[in-house]
C-alpha cells in the first residue's frame, strides 16, 4: 500500500504505569495522556517523534520473563523496537549513569552498531547506530 507513510506508534503491554513512565522518561520520552480507553492505554512521545502506547493490563501474576525472547521455544511475534541514535557512545555513557544495564552489543562489518536494554517488564529496546557509510 503506497498510502502507508510511517509507523504511528508502538504498543507495549506493561504492568505498572508509574514504573514504566519513570523508565521511559529516563530515555527522554514525555508523558502525553492516560490511562484512557477500554484497555486502558497511556501514551508517551519522544521529541524525535517516536510514540509509545503502553497497554496497562499485563497480569501481575504472569511470568517475569519475556515470552518471545527469554524462552527456548521461539514463538512468532514482535521481539523488540529499534530506536535509531546518532551517537551510540554517548548513549552508552548516559545509560550507565542512569543505572540501565546493556543486555547485548552487536557490531556489523558495515560499521553499524547496536545495543540492547530491557524495560522494567523485560521488553527489549534496541538502540541502533547505522553504518557511517
Amino acid at each position: 500500500m503506497k498510502q502507508i507513510t510511517g509507523i504511528n506508534h508502538v504498543g507495549i503491554r506493561v504492568r505498572d504505569l508509574a514504573v514504566t513512565r519513570a523508565f521511559y522518561e529516563k530515555l527522554g520520552f514525555e508523558f502525553i495522556e492516560g490511562p484512557i480507553g477500554p484497555e486502558p492505554v497511556a501514551v508517551m512521545i519522544h521529541p524525535c517523534g517516536v510514540n509509545m502506547n503502553f497497554i496497562l493490563n499485563a497480569s501481575e501474576n504472569a511470568d517475569h520473563d519475556n515470552v518471545l525472547m527469554d524462552r527456548s521455544t521461539k514463538q512468532a511475534g514482535y521481539t523488540h523496537v529499534a530506536l535509531e541514535v546518532s551517537d551510540l557512545e554517548s548513549v552508552e555513557r548516559q545509560l550507565d549513569a542512569l543505572g540501565i544495564a546493556i543486555t547485548g552489543n552487536v557490531e556489523l562489518p558495515s560499521g553499524a552498531r547496536f545495543i540492547f536494554v530491557r524495560d522494567p517488564d523485560r521488553n527489549v529496546i534496541e538502540l541502533h547506530r547505522p553504518s557511517p557509510n
